[in-house]
């Protein structure tokens, strides 16, 4: 653990401050981004989202990327202060579509957004509150779960930077099967970092029925 209190004082403070200082938003991130997402998104081009949320933007580059493939309405969550004034000031968002606010406490109404994502998020979220952020992000989504994550079989503790409690890998899409076995698989797949120029990861697109 670093020298915050709990995981999210962590991302709310300096730590979180640094994670939003080495991310870039460069030309070369977004495209690649908005090439994964093109290809996620094209699983369900008949009936495209009008809205997307994600639980955790930092400093925006899936958001940046969604901007140029979907006339989707976009929205995000970020505890972190020093990455909300750069989505603000980047235009990326307007304010009133950004909320400072955790997976685990989301200020929205039920079935309030189309599409709902996290990208590198619930890896980061402590192992007891992961079924509260599945419960939060199940609640406010009317049609499409979509989680991008590192993926492990077995549930993980990996050291983030020299500290603990920060990085966990298990199966992110097995768990929402677990917790929602009503919710209908539309598709995965996985990014691998030698082509998409992406990190190592697993996504998994569900449908809310």
């Amino acid at each position: 653990m670093t020298d915050d209190n709990t995981p999210i004082d962590a991302w709310k403070g300096k730590f979180g401050d640094d994670y939003a200082a080495r991310n870039c938003a460069t030309g070369e991130a977004v495209g690649n981004v908005a090439r994964a997402f093109a290809e996620i998104l094209s699983h369900v081009k008949d009936s495209p989202p009008t809205s997307i949320l994600e639980v955790g933007a930092n400093i925006g580059i899936n958001l940046r990327a969604l901007a140029g493939i979907t006339d989707a309405e976009l929205f995000a969550v970020e505890p972190n202060a020093s990455a909300r004034e750069q989505l603000v000031a980047d235009k990326v968002l307007p304010q009133d579509h950004l909320f400072d606010a955790v997976a685990t406490k989301l200020p929205l109404d039920d079935g309030a957004v189309d599409l709902v994502f996290t990208s590198g998020v619930l890896i980061h979220v402590p192992p007891e509150d992961l079924e509260a952020a599945y419960g939060e992000i199940h609640r406010v989504v009317a049609r499409y779960v979509l989680s991008i994550e590192y993926f492990s079989s077995t549930p993980v503790e990996i050291p983030y930077r020299g500290h603990e409690g920060l990085l966990f890998k298990r199966d992110f899409g097995g768990m929402w099967l677990d917790l929602y076995p009503a919710l209908e698989p539309v598709s995965n797949g996985f990014f691998w970092k030698r082509t998409a120029g992406l990190d190592d990861v697993n996504w998994w697109l569900f449908r809310k029925p």
